[in-house]
């Protein structure tokens, strides 16, 4: 079982019986003021201000920032080398995919994904159960395009983040287009996600979460 909590923007804590892993740790500028939390692991998907809050982290943590395997307090997690815009990152530089293996299931963000990833990263993300999507737009796939990804990835369950919300990202498109898109009614929003293997369908289900911070 993992209980999943949203500070805003790519920002999500993930605890499970192993470990709680802080995936993007989110800078104020994004809107969003997250309060000090305690983690094992922390994914950085890129060196950019909202992404890589360390200051949000208390000490000690393990911190993972680019692409590789990994191996800790018994969670695999495989980082994916991919680009922050359609041009190979010659514009915004790159991104990491990371993949999680834990509690039985297999977890993805994409963190600000720019582009289609090609075939050979698509692979790599195969058999997702719970894909973290940014559903806003702005420098990164339109929501259109992230949709059309995500029937690609074709997860068991699909958590949107970095879309405009009442705290935070009000540069991005609210999350209705993506959904729209999805093909998915809009759910109500909930502040807590605990979830396992069982709870987990063939068909698609859809999670918004509100944020914490």
């Amino acid at each position: 079982m993992a209980e999943i909590r949203w500070f805003g923007h790519n920002c999500f804590r993930i605890k499970s019986r192993e470990a709680t892993v802080l995936m993007d740790p989110v800078g104020k500028k994004t809107g969003y003021t997250p309060s000090k939390q305690t983690a094992d692991i922390v994914t950085v998907s890129h060196e950019h201000p909202g992404h890589n809050n360390a200051a949000m982290v208390k000490p000690e943590y393990a911190l993972i920032n680019g692409p590789g395997e990994y191996e800790l307090n018994n969670i695999f997690v495989t980082g994916i080398r991919t680009y922050h815009d359609k041009v190979k990152g010659a514009e915004r530089g790159y991104n990491t995919i990371y993949e999680l293996e834990m509690e039985g299931m297999r977890i993805a963000h994409l963190g600000d994904l720019g582009h289609i990833p090609d075939e050979q990263s698509l692979e790599r993300i195969e058999a997702i159960d719970i894909l973290f999507v940014p559903a806003g737009g702005g420098p990164l796939l339109s929501p259109s395009e992230m949709a059309e990804l995500v029937g690609t990835i074709s997860p068991k369950m699909v958590i949107p983040m970095q879309f405009q919300t009442r705290k935070g990202d009000k540069g991005r498109e609210p999350v209705d287009a993506f959904c729209k898109h999805l093909g998915i009614e809009i759910p109500p929003a909930v502040d807590k996600l605990t979830v396992k293997t069982s709870d987990l369908s063939d068909q698609m289900q859809l999670v918004v979460m509100e944020p914490v911070s």
